[in-house]
């Protein structure tokens, strides 16, 4: 369809829907979020998956585009002129439909790392700009190995369906068809082992069931062949309801120590095989730049299963007796208290609840902290929140977001608070897909 054509289709009286069954040729100006780019069709923005800027594309548009959207959403069926950063899927099924793909899951898969790297500190640094009104040169650290792997065997977790014929599948992206799959490139090498050892792949599952594996990752003289968990319609069928999770090499002072953690099998840890390291170490180092004082009393809010709470248990010092954290899942928060007590860490006080809640009522000795760490989820702490923070008058805060956008919007509270962003990091532990972590440190 030319953009001729799309116009007499505007124009028409006798129907709002626009020719989808026909395809536009654009050309892509610019990244956008959720791993899509920006063209334009008569003045309309039009987001588009798998492309690049500056490429010469033809694309199809969704179907129900109306003529009176403000914006309409296509995929790239063709790409004409090509981008430096434009690679072969490495996971077909997870490219464009008319390329045989549409799984959801890996929508950078047509990028190389480079390119991938810089889509993500371009999101980045604009967000700040835009939202935050912060002038963002983002540093963006990659994984040393998955640059080996090819962006590839990083999962430790997956989550799957299964189809009418009870085999593993996923989503097409956009709609409720179910595509099967027989492997999963983004999984580690041992959790598609695992896979493999148990039967998954083959299938024979009740229609519609969901099916969950998680096998941690393997680090140093790690050996137990049960640590894993298979669990279908919420029922573990294989494996260990509580798996065992080890963190190599974290910095504490100028002692390096593996740290060990319980964590049940259906609930939430980093699922890069090298996210908890990277990320507690770069908490730990940003916190030890800037903290002076001690001891030290600390607060660790959505604080999961306590990655982050034994280490600044430990770096608090006296058996964790400054380390206050709060929780909002009761299954994570009981794996965060066995591994404290597991750490030494029996002072310290992980609170189940709502963190706005929580912190309507510190107790007496956690009322004054020298830092304070977050880790919220993807829609952020939102202002509320970050209040409660500021009035606390902490002299640090570290803030661990895996959504830019909502770091940029909590960005400005801390700002209006008083708090100014002095450091900003972002770290690569989603290869593949368009999120990326990112470590924001804010000094009173």
């Amino acid at each position: 369809m030319t953009s001729e054509a799309v116009q007499s289709s505007l124009n028409s009286p006798h129907t709002n829907a626009v020719d989808t069954a026909q395809t536009l040729e654009v050309t892509i100006e610019r990244f956008a979020d959720q791993g899509r780019c920006i063209a334009h069709v008569d003045g309309r923005v039009v987001f588009v998956r798998f492309a690049l800027p500056g490429e010469r594309v033809r694309i199809s548009l969704d179907p129900g585009a109306e003529r009176k959207d403000r914006f309409w959403t296509g995929e790239v069926v063709e790409v004409l002129e090509a981008s430096p950063y434009r690679v072969s899927p490495a996971w077909p099924a997870a490219g464009p439909v008319s390329m045989g793909g549409g799984v959801g899951g890996a929508d950078l898969v047509h990028v190389n790392l480079e390119g991938q790297h810089l889509w993500k500190k371009t999101l980045i640094d604009e967000q700040m700009d835009r939202l935050a009104n912060v002038d963002s040169d983002v540093e963006l650290h990659a994984v040393a190995s998955d640059e080996q792997r090819g962006g590839l065997h990083w999962r430790t977790r997956i989550e799957m369906v299964a189809d009418e014929a009870g085999r593993p599948s996923m989503h097409q992206r956009g709609s409720h068809e179910r595509l099967a799959i027989d492997d999963m490139p983004l999984a580690t090498q041992e959790l598609n082992g695992i896979a493999t050892q148990e039967g998954v792949w083959k299938g024979g599952f009740e229609p519609n069931a969901s099916i969950r594996l998680a096998v941690p990752a393997l680090h140093g003289s790690d050996k137990r062949e049960d640590n894993f968990a298979l669990i279908v319609n919420d029922k573990l069928v294989a494996g260990r309801s509580t798996l065992t999770e080890t963190v190599p090499e974290v910095q504490i002072g100028s002692t390096k120590r593996t740290l060990s953690y319980s964590v049940a099998a259906d609930g939430f840890w980093q699922v890069h095989r090298q996210a908890p390291s990277t990320l507690v170490n770069a908490v730990l180092q940003a916190a030890q730049n800037e903290l002076t004082s001690a001891p030290h009393t600390i607060w660790d809010l959505y604080s999961g299963s306590g990655l982050f709470t034994v280490a600044l248990g430990l770096l608090a010092g006296k058996g964790g007796n400054g380390l206050f954290s709060v929780e909002g899942s009761p299954v994570a928060v009981r794996s965060a208290r066995k591994n404290l007590r597991h750490a030494g860490l029996e002072a310290a006080q992980a609170r189940q609840g709502m963190v706005n809640r929580a912190l309507r009522s510190i107790p007496e000795r956690f009322l004054h902290p020298n830092l304070v760490v977050l880790d919220p989820p993807r829609a952020g702490a939102k202002a509320q929140v970050v209040h409660q923070i500021t009035a606390a008058h902490p002299d640090v805060v570290i803030y661990v977001a895996c959504d830019p956008t909502s770091l940029a919007r909590d960005m400005t509270t801390f700002i209006a608070d008083g708090y100014d962003p002095v450091d900003l990091q972002a770290y690569d532990i989603y290869p593949m897909t368009h999120h990326v972590e990112t470590i924001a440190v804010f000094r009173r």
